[in-house]
């Protein structure tokens, strides 16, 4: 087989120039030009998809880079997103745990506020009658059941530890008063002295006296006529009539 370059046919070309000027060109010269035509058609579609595939390749490159770029990134946030739930799992967690605590020492409140406001009802229904009268605006808060109220814990402590410090302070002082008592069958008005929470003595003008001490019903009164001038003696000294002095007066003790 007989090979033809390029080159060849380009020096045929050139050697047949002027002959083919006044004789028609052979056969094989113009399969030449066309073959010669095609080869270099050929090597410009093949430099042509050459740099299109470079341009195509630089692209998909690019595209690649920016791909890894939004992959790195999403990856990223789930991390991130995985970090915060993570985080958020421990918070709900604590959550929980402080919840059943405030549970917890709010169920201990309330078993001991109700302990105190039972205490609070106790003494206030063995305080005298004027003690009772002043801690009235207190005792009128106290729930009418500790069970089932719609009053707060803070509120319910604050009323009953007010009524218990007032009661405390009762006990050590000595309130007079100006009361009736049912002497001989009939309301006597008489002038109290009372003595703490737990003693306390009467006197009328006409010289009844009488002691009275807490009982479960309430203040249960003696008549004890022997101690009215001391009573009397007693709410002068508290009136500044007279010198302060010892006084005796009988106490029962339980």
């Amino acid at each position: 087989m007989k090979i033809v370059t390029t080159a060849a046919i380009g020096a045929a070309c050139l050697a047949g120039a002027a002959w083919a000027a006044d004789t028609a060109a052979p056969a094989w010269e113009s399969d030449a030009r066309d073959a010669l035509a095609r080869l270099v058609e050929t090597r410009r579609l093949i430099a042509q998809e050459k740099q299109d595939w470079r341009l195509g390749r630089e692209v998909l490159q690019d595209r690649v880079k920016v791909l890894e770029r939004e992959v790195a990134s999403v990856q990223e946030k789930i991390a991130q997103a995985t970090n915060e739930t993570a985080d958020v799992d421990t918070k709900l967690a604590e959550t929980r745990a402080q919840q059943e605590q405030a549970a917890a020492a709010a169920e201990a409140m309330r078993k001991d506020v109700v302990a105190l406001e039972g205490r609070a009802r106790a003494l206030l229904a063995r305080a005298p009658d004027p003690v009772k009268e002043r801690l009235k605006p207190l005792s009128q808060r106290l729930p009418d059941n500790s069970a089932d109220t719609k009053i707060s814990l803070p509120e319910r402590f604050q009323n009953a530890i007010g009524i218990l410090n007032e009661l405390g302070k009762a006990n050590g002082e000595i309130v007079r008063a100006m009361e009736f008592r049912d002497l001989d069958g009939k309301p006597t008005q008489v002038e109290a002295v009372y003595v703490g929470l737990a003693q306390a003595y009467y006197v009328s003008a006409k010289g009844d006296a009488g002691v009275g001490r807490p009982g479960a019903n309430g203040w249960e009164w003696k008549r004890a006529n022997d101690l009215a001038a001391r009573v009397t003696e007693i709410i002068q000294i508290l009136q500044n009539k007279a010198s302060a002095r010892f006084v005796p007066l009988p106490v029962t003790v339980p």
